[in-house]
């Protein structure tokens, strides 16, 4: 048995306590120190007798504690996952045994919930980002939420909210400014893109709907001018004739112009 024969307070951290024990020859020596939360728990004063069994408690005890406030840390910032806990602290080399109980005690203070976390998640996206459901999804599950609390967030991210920022990309990458490219290419574009985005097939084809009358004629004619004219520029120094014609419409029909127009340009350009 060892006793405690002084219990001094670390000048840099004022809630830390170095505890320190009886020696052999009558004289004393540094043992361990603990969080004030320890000191309290197991009224550590001076003269109490501890045998090595309880100064191994202690220890680890405080070891826990340790880990545990570095997690209470990690948490002030923002919500975290379960598994994002878990990894935080395996990095910081907390023993697996330590893991389990921090886990477990942070579930039961409520600090931890993937739900709670996914459904607050889900609708940060919706206010600050383009990215549809399919995609936050993922970003979820990256995170260590499981597939089925994903699923039960994305309730939070309705059709009709997926509409409308589809919606307001397709009149700004579209309907909004100019392009030099078709409608049709500029359709698929950001088709594409939306489903990058993580939006449904479903989804994307239902907001398109409708979207070709709104085209404008007058700036398709301009892109196909500007796409034609460095087609000719491309071909006319090799080609001419039904060649050059074919060349050029072939071109012009695989970036999405309507032969309507392609044949109109050629008309103009070619006349014979």
């Amino acid at each position: 048995m060892r006793k405690i024969t002084r219990i001094t307070t670390q000048v840099k951290h004022k809630n830390r306590f170095n505890i320190f024990l009886s020696t052999a020859n009558k004289g004393e020596e540094y043992g361990f120190s603990v969080d004030e939360a320890i000191l309290i728990e197991y009224r550590l004063r001076k003269g109490l007798e501890l045998d090595d069994a309880m100064i191994k408690t202690l220890v680890q005890k405080d070891t826990l504690h340790k880990s545990y406030t570095q997690a209470i840390n990690f948490l002030s910032y923002r919500m975290r996952t379960k598994k994002e806990i878990i990894d935080y602290l395996s990095k910081k080399e907390v023993e697996e045994e330590h893991i389990e109980q921090i886990i477990k005690k942070l579930t039961n203070e409520k600090l931890i919930d993937d739900q709670q976390f996914a459904n607050m998640f889900v609708r940060s996206r919706v206010n600050t980002s383009t990215k549809g459901p399919n995609l936050i999804k993922k970003e979820l599950i990256d995170k260590g939420v499981s597939a089925l609390l994903a699923d039960a967030a994305l309730k939070h991210y309705p059709l009709e909210k997926q509409y409308e920022k589809i919606k307001k990309l397709i009149n700004k990458k579209i309907l909004s400014g100019r392009s030099n490219d078709s409608f049709r290419k500029q359709t698929q574009q950001l088709q594409t893109n939306l489903m990058q985005k993580g939006f449904s097939q479903e989804v994307i084809k239902e907001a398109f709907i409708g979207i070709q009358e709104e085209k404008d004629e007058e700036s398709e004619w301009d892109a196909l001018v500007y796409q034609g004219e460095k087609l000719l520029r491309k071909h006319q120094t090799k080609q001419e004739g039904f060649v050059l014609k074919r060349k050029v419409t072939e071109g012009l029909y695989r970036k999405g112009f309507s032969f309507e127009l392609i044949n109109r340009f050629l008309d103009e350009q070619l006349k014979e």
